[in-house]
């Protein structure tokens, strides 16, 4: 039977399981991501939704409303916590300590046929959690809007328009805060503080390192001598791409002919910008005019940097040795 509804979908992705298998062994890796798994699982059913299919690491996940799904993403970031508290207790591995939970939801029109479910709200969830970093949510704009007015200002800032793979118009992103205590710590006073925006970027290539904040950009890459932040190489566009200050978080745009790539901490899916932008957080490599998984190609890292709780020092190399 095929049933055709507004739903909000779910994606939710655990990262860490390499290391985890790598430390502790195929037997004992597996349990432990099985037994992580079912959290997630649980915290779906006991809001209400309906698990559409495991992911390995992950699960697709389906909710009749955004509140439901926004607290089944919650309470799936609450389990890891409670997770890795106890495992930190007992000594766990740094492999177990280093796992982490991306989210990322959308709302739409959706095909439930054969136990599947299918749509363009179920596309760019998926697509979404590309753009997710470590312990994040991302929601689109038509998930915030069926939350309590409270909710979305004091649980959500927006990271403006987003371009995701595949898919021709952008889509509006916002960013759910990035501790349960943001979520729903309330007082008679005054409403939750947000989260905290960038307060700088840090860029490296080669030898040089540089730091600029809001008022210091755009920040024009490219092989001129009067770009920016100048990176000399034969397959750089002489203004490559702009980074800049945008709705409260830090863009990236493709200017080139041959494109930007964008690689975020040591994931190994590369999101391809073509004349189109993206959201920079975390740390990684951006490849200009090749992927950053290429040693060859021109990387720039970078590091979005909050100064009330990023500690100085230099970048991790996110490329392959």
């Amino acid at each position: 039977m095929t049933v055709i509804a507004e739903r909000t979908v779910l994606f939710a992705d655990l990262r860490g399981s390499t290391a985890l298998y790598e430390q502790l062994g195929n037997a004992e890796a597996s349990s432990v991501v099985t037994h992580t798994v079912t959290l997630l699982v649980r915290a779906v059913t006991d809001c209400g939704g309906q698990v559409v299919k495991t992911l390995g690491d992950g699960l697709m996940a389906v909710f009749d409303s955004s509140v439901d799904g926004v607290e089944a993403a919650a309470r799936m970031h609450d389990a890891l916590d409670q997770l890795l508290s106890r495992g930190r207790a007992h000594g766990a591995s740094p492999g177990l300590r280093s796992l982490r939970i991306q989210v990322a939801l959308a709302r739409g029109e959706v095909v439930e046929m054969g136990g599947d479910c299918f749509g363009d709200a179920v596309n760019v969830a998926a697509r979404l959690i590309d753009h997710a970093g470590d312990n994040e949510t991302l929601i689109t704009d038509a998930v915030l809007r069926g939350l309590p007015a409270q909710q979305q200002q004091q649980r959500f800032r927006s990271l403006d328009w987003m371009h995701l793979r595949g898919r021709a118009d952008p889509v509006l992103v916002h960013l759910l805060g990035d501790s349960r205590a943001d979520m729903d710590a309330t007082t008679q006073f005054d409403p939750v503080s947000p989260l905290a925006e960038p307060d700088a970027i840090r860029l490296v290539w080669g030898d040089v390192e540089r730091v600029y904040i809001a008022d210091q950009t755009p920040v024009i890459l490219g092989r001129s001598p009067q770009a920016s932040f100048c990176v000399d190489d034969s397959r750089v566009s002489r203004s490559h791409a702009r980074i800049q200050w945008h709705g409260g978080a830090i863009q990236l745009t493709d200017l080139s002919y041959n494109g930007t790539y964008v690689r975020f901490g040591d994931d190994t899916s590369i999101l391809g910008l073509r004349r189109s932008s993206c959201t920079l957080y975390g740390r990684g490599g951006i490849g200009l005019g090749g992927s950053p998984l290429e040693s060859t190609s021109p990387i720039v890292r970078f590091e979005v940097l909050r100064f009330g709780d990023t500690q100085a020092g230099g970048l991790d190399d996110p490329t392959p040795p």
